[in-house]
């Protein structure tokens, strides 16, 4: 197997190993790669797989199940998976540049222009932004719920996740329903085995792998005593976004529960710039995580602005290199755990619960004031799910349609 994965690596040209080849093919899709998650891993298998056959199809199946099953941003987790199998630490940094970099300098841009020039806006384009967030969470559950709640018992924890987060707004409560899907998940589901499957081209030891976990958990742990004790701003950001970053299970959308219940309560943000930089998240390429930039530059109080938006960035990233580089090295003996694979049915499950709930709250609640926006919203979905439009095109649509509704009523 190693024997074929060398030839199979041989046919490439030798330019293309060094970390900055790796920036460059990672910033073409960051420019281009519209339409979320699903979609970013159909772009990197068209352009790493079928392109640049830098992996198998088999090898590159089992890296986007890997970064399914670790909490994060799985898209940008494939692509620092594949600049580390391609050029080590530096190529994992290079991928994760080249892709996110763009919609975080747009998503800043936007905060800033919000910030200074918001008062400039139609109030409608705003509320527009707002109400095609609807769409696009709606969207989002549908299709999670359609792949990740197949039976009743996954019905019945999505809907009780849902009703529980609801009733106990808080992070940690969004834990709490992660831990009993997945303990019910343990109880409850008898997968069956795979067949056998091609390691993973990756150069990373398990000592390595068990150090990188080790300070993912350390961070975890000693983020919110460090903001306990040591009230600083810097701090106290760097715990949140760390935290809503290392939580996240199921994909880019389900972050944004998490954010809420840390950035909103504590009036770091107001819930309408919240909305509407979710909704201008849509509007751009790359990750959805990138959300995070906008927040930390749009804050009420410093650090904000450029610096606010990198800390944002890179606190909710730190996670997911963490998480990948730690579990690669252990990946072979975890996925064919049938224990693992049964608590992740349960974990799924609650995952877009989780999602369902904030469809409701904060996305619902803030966006549809009447029969207007709940057309526009309906129409946003239509436009997403069945004349299958590209999201940015939604997005600006709804912001026109938003300012045209308000200049008209």
């Amino acid at each position: 197997m190693a024997h074929h994965q060398t030839d199979h690596r041989a046919g490439d040209a030798a330019g293309e190993r060094g970390a900055w080849a790796v920036f460059i093919a990672f910033l073409r899709l960051g420019l281009t790669s519209f339409g979320g998650p699903v979609a970013h891993l159909a772009y990197f298998r068209e352009e790493f797989v079928t392109r640049r056959r830098w992996l198998s199809e088999r090898s590159y199946a089992d890296l986007v199940a890997l970064c399914q099953f670790l909490p994060g941003p799985a898209s940008s987790q494939v692509g620092m998976a594949l600049g580390l199998s391609r050029a080590g630490y530096g190529g994992a940094l290079a991928a994760w540049a080249g892709f996110t970099l763009p919609s975080a300098l747009l998503l800043i841009l936007f905060a800033l222009g919000l910030a200074g020039y918001g008062d400039a806006m139609p109030a409608g384009v705003l509320h527009g932004l707002k109400v095609v967030a609807v769409a696009v969470v709606a969207q989002a559950v549908w299709g999670m719920a359609r792949s990740l709640c197949p039976d009743a018992p996954r019905v019945s924890m999505m809907a009780g996740a849902a009703c529980f987060v609801l009733w106990l707004p808080t992070a940690w409560a969004q834990v709490l329903a992660i831990v009993v899907a997945g303990l019910l998940g343990l109880a409850l589901f008898k997968p069956h085995a795979e067949v056998g499957h091609e390691p993973l081209p990756i150069p990373l030891g398990a000592r390595a792998g068990l150090a990188w976990l080790v300070l993912f958990v350390t961070l975890l742990l000693a983020l919110p005593l460090l903001a306990a004790f040591f009230p600083d701003q810097a701090v106290a950001r760097v715990d949140a976004f760390y935290r809503a970053g290392s939580l996240v299970f199921g994909g880019g959308h389900v972050v944004l529960p998490l954010l809420q219940a840390e950035v909103v309560p504590s009036g770091w943000v107001d819930n309408d710039a919240f909305l509407a930089g979710y909704g201008a998240a849509q509007a751009v390429p790359g990750p959805l995580f990138t959300f995070a930039a906008f927040l930390g530059a749009a804050m009420s109080d410093e650090p904000s602005g450029w610096l606010g938006g990198v800390i944002g960035l890179l606190a909710i990233f730190l996670p997911s290199f963490l998480l990948v580089a730690g579990a690669l090295p252990f990946w072979e003996r975890l996925r064919t755990s049938l224990r693992t694979q049964a608590a992740l049915r349960g974990v799924n499950a609650a995952v877009v619960g989780l999602l369902l709930a904030a469809l409701y709250q904060p996305v619902w609640n803030s966006a549809i004031r009447g029969p207007q926006d709940f057309g526009l919203a309906l129409l946003a979905l239509v436009a997403l799910m069945f004349w299958k439009l590209p999201p940015w095109l939604v997005v600006l649509g709804s912001g026109v349609a938003g300012g045209l509704l308000a200049a008209s009523g």
